[in-house]
């Protein structure tokens, strides 16, 4: 029988020593039709992002017309400052001199950018996380030392209790851990 979302449990989550177990597991589930799942580890693995099926991310995007938008306030802010605001008459050169918006349309570029780059990074991960089921297993807090562990969730169409901790049992854990709400 398959459960749905509103189980009383979050998913079930297997403790690994080394990143290649883990790695395995994550293939392994990935290939089995597991979709809705999620590895956690001590430091980055580049890999494992792929390997779990997570989509490309779109902070690129996010920080390339966060910088569009910078620029063009900077350039346009100083244009209309020099050109219609408060025009002044140096040397005879033009009202919209554009080398001189250079430095402030740099700058506003870089901020606009980086900025767009952290909030949206942050909107994107659903940032802050205070809490999240994971936290209620107390082996888990391993994670920052030296497990390694991945986590299906039992939102997963795939999911059914005996037949998953079978699977996970399969991938030779140290730990299989049931993950409540």
């Amino acid at each position: 029988m398959k459960q749905t979302p509103t189980s009383p449990i979050y998913g079930l989550m297997a403790e690994f020593d080394n990143p290649t177990a883990l790695m395995h597991a994550a293939e392994a589930a990935y290939a089995a039709g597991y979709r809705q799942m999620d590895a956690y580890s001590p430091y980055p693995i580049e890999e494992l992002a792929e390997v779990i099926g997570f989509p490309k991310t779109r902070v690129p995007l996010i920080v390339l017309i966060g910088g569009l938008m910078g620029g063009a306030s900077a350039f346009s802010l100083c244009y209309w400052c020099s050109a219609i605001s408060y025009p002044v008459v140096v040397a005879g050169r033009p009202f919209n001199s554009w080398p001189a918006f250079i430095v402030p349309t740099f700058e506003l570029t870089i901020l606009f950018a980086s900025l767009a780059g952290v909030f949206g990074m942050l909107a994107l991960n659903g940032l802050p996380l205070p809490y999240h089921p994971v936290f209620n297993v107390d082996r888990f807090s391993a994670v920052t030392r030296d497990k390694f562990f991945l986590c299906l969730e039992a939102a997963d169409p795939m999911f059914d209790r005996t037949e998953s901790e079978k699977f996970l049992a399969a991938q030779h854990p140290d730990f299989i851990t049931e993950v409540p709400h």
